[in-house]
C-alpha cells in the first residue's frame, strides 16, 4: 500500500474514534513509521523483534501540571509495516489502525484496559 493510502486510513480512523479520546489529543502528535526501532522495542518490551502496531511516548495526561508549558508533545507512533503485514485487507487494516490509535491515546490519558473494554477496544 502506498504511504498516502495508509495516511488516508489514519485520518479516517481518527474521525471514527470516540469524541472523549479525540478531544484529549490537544498536546499529542501522531507519527507514522515503517517499522519500530529494535533498540526501542528491546527497551519497551524486552524483545528486539517484538511485533507492535503502535506506541505512546511521553508524559501521560494525569501527570501533567500547570508548570508543564513548553514541553514537547507526547507522541503516538503507528508502525505501518507490522500493521500492513498482519492486516492485508484494507477494511481490517483500517479497523486495526483505529484500535491501535485508541489504545495509545488511552495510554496517554492514563486509562487502563478496563476502560478500553467499555469502549469496545479491548
Amino acid at each position: 500500500m502506498k504511504r498516502s493510502a495508509f495516511d488516508a486510513l489514519v485520518r479516517k480512523a481518527l474521525a471514527r474514534i470516540p469524541a472523549q479520546f479525540r478531544d484529549a489529543m490537544k498536546n499529542i502528535e501522531i507519527v507514522v513509521e515503517d517499522w519500530p526501532d529494535p533498540d526501542l522495542m528491546e527497551e519497551v518490551t524486552g524483545e528486539r523483534d517484538a511485533v507492535v502496531y503502535g506506541l505512546f511516548s511521553g508524559k501521560p495526561l494525569p501527570l501533567h501540571s500547570v508548570g508543564d508549558w513548553g514541553e514537547l508533545p507526547g507522541l503516538i507512533y503507528l508502525y505501518r509495516g507490522p500493521l500492513e503485514g498482519d492486516f492485508p485487507d484494507p477494511e481490517e487494516l483500517a479497523r486495526e489502525i483505529e484500535i491501535t490509535l485508541v489504545h495509545e491515546i488511552a495510554h496517554y490519558m492514563g486509562f487502563d484496559e478496563d476502560i478500553l473494554e467499555e469502549y469496545g477496544y479491548g
